[in-house]
C-alpha cells in the first residue's frame, strides 16, 4: 500500500499546527515531519497531540542534518539520528530520512553507513539515506557530501528517492526509482529542471508535472510494480500569495499523485 502525505518543508516558516491542518485539508494521508528549530517538531507529545487533533498520521521524521538545523539537538549527528529514531518510534513514524554527511564530517562520513545500519536493525525504524546533488559556486559543482550524493551506490539497506535533487545532479527519477529495488522506502514527490536549465542551478522543489522529470512516469511505475511505502510531497510553496492558493498547490499535488498511483 502505497502511503501519500505531505513533508513540513511545504509550508516552510508556518507553525507546526498549520501544517497539519493544510495537509489534512489538501487531502494528503499523513505527514512527513521535519525536526528544525521549532519546539513542537522536536516533542512526541506535542505531535501526538497533533496528530489525534488533525486525524492525521506521521509517516516520518526528516532528521535535523540540513546546514540550517546543524546546530538542532547539539552538534554531534549521531546523536541527532539517535534522537530521530527515538523520536519516531515515539510517534509511530516507520522512515527516518537522512542525508550523507557533509565532506567536513570526516569521523561520521567514516562511520555513517555503520551508524545508520546498527540504528536501523536495532530499531526497526528505517533510515533512509536520500540523494543529494552538488553544490554549485561560480556555475561549478562542488562535492559537499561523503561518500556521496547518491545512495544507490552505498552500502545502505533503505533508501529516499527525491525528484527534484535527482534533476539538479542531472540524474532520471525514473532510472533511480527503478535501480534502487527492494532498497527504495521513500520518495519525496516534486520535480526540478537540470543544472544550468534556465540559468538555475538551486532546488527548486518543483510541484510534479512542472519541471523536466519523468514524475508521472516514475510514480506509474511504482503502481505497476505494487511498490509499498510512502510518497511525500516536497513541494516549494514559499511563492504562494495566500493560503488559499498554496493549498491549490498541494491539491494539484494531491491529485497528480493519486491519479498516477492509480487510486483515483
Amino acid at each position: 500500500m502505497i502511503q501519500l502525505g505531505m513533508s513540513t518543508s511545504c509550508t516552510f516558516g508556518k507553525p507546526l499546527d498549520t501544517s497539519f491542518k493544510i495537509a489534512k485539508r489538501a487531502g494528503f494521508d499523513g505527514i512527513e515531519i521535519m525536526v528544525s528549530t521549532e519546539a513542537a517538531t522536536r516533542s512526541a507529545a506535542a505531535i501526538r497531540a497533533l496528530s489525534r487533533k488533525h486525524d492525521l498520521p506521521v509517516l516520518a521524521i526528516h532528521a535535523p542534518v540540513l546546514f540550517f538545523t546543524q546546530f538542532v539537538w547539539g552538534t554531534n549527528p549521531t546523536v541527532k539520528l539517535e534522537r530521530s529514531v527515538d523520536l519516531a518510534r515515539e510517534v509511530g513514524a516507520d522512515v527516518v530520512v537522512v542525508h550523507p554527511p557533509f565532506r567536513w564530517q570526516t569521523t561520521y562520513a567514516q562511520n555513517f553507513l555503520e551508524i545508520i545500519r546498527r540504528l536501523e536493525r536495532g530499531s526497526g525504524v528505517a533510515l533512509a539515506v536520500e540523494n543529494m546533488f552538488p553544490w554549485y559556486v561560480g556555475g561549478n559543482g562542488t562535492r559537499m557530501y561523503a561518500p556521496g550524493i547518491n545512495p544507490i551506490e552505498m552500502d545502505c539497506d533503505s533508501i529516499t528517492i527525491d525528484f527534484s535533487h535527482a534533476a539538479l545532479a542531472g540524474q532520471n527519477c525514473l532510472e533511480m526509482t527503478r535501480d534502487a529495488a527492494h532498497r527504495l522506502r521513500h520518495i519525496h514527490l516534486c520535480d526540478g529542471q537540470a543544472p544550468g536549465s534556465n540559468g538555475k542551478i538551486f532546488d527548486e522543489h518543483l510541484a510534479p508535472g512542472e519541471g523536466g522529470q519523468p514524475v508521472a512516469e516514475a510514480l506509474q511505475y511504482l503502481r505497476d510494480t505494487q511498490w509499498s511505502g510512502h510518497v511525500v510531497a516536497e513541494v516549494n510553496t514559499r511563492g504562494a500569495k495566500s493560503e488559499t492558493e498554496r493549498l491549490r498547490i498541494l491539491r494539484r499535488t494531491v491529485e497528480f499523485a493519486r491519479r498516477n498511483l492509480g487510486q483515483i
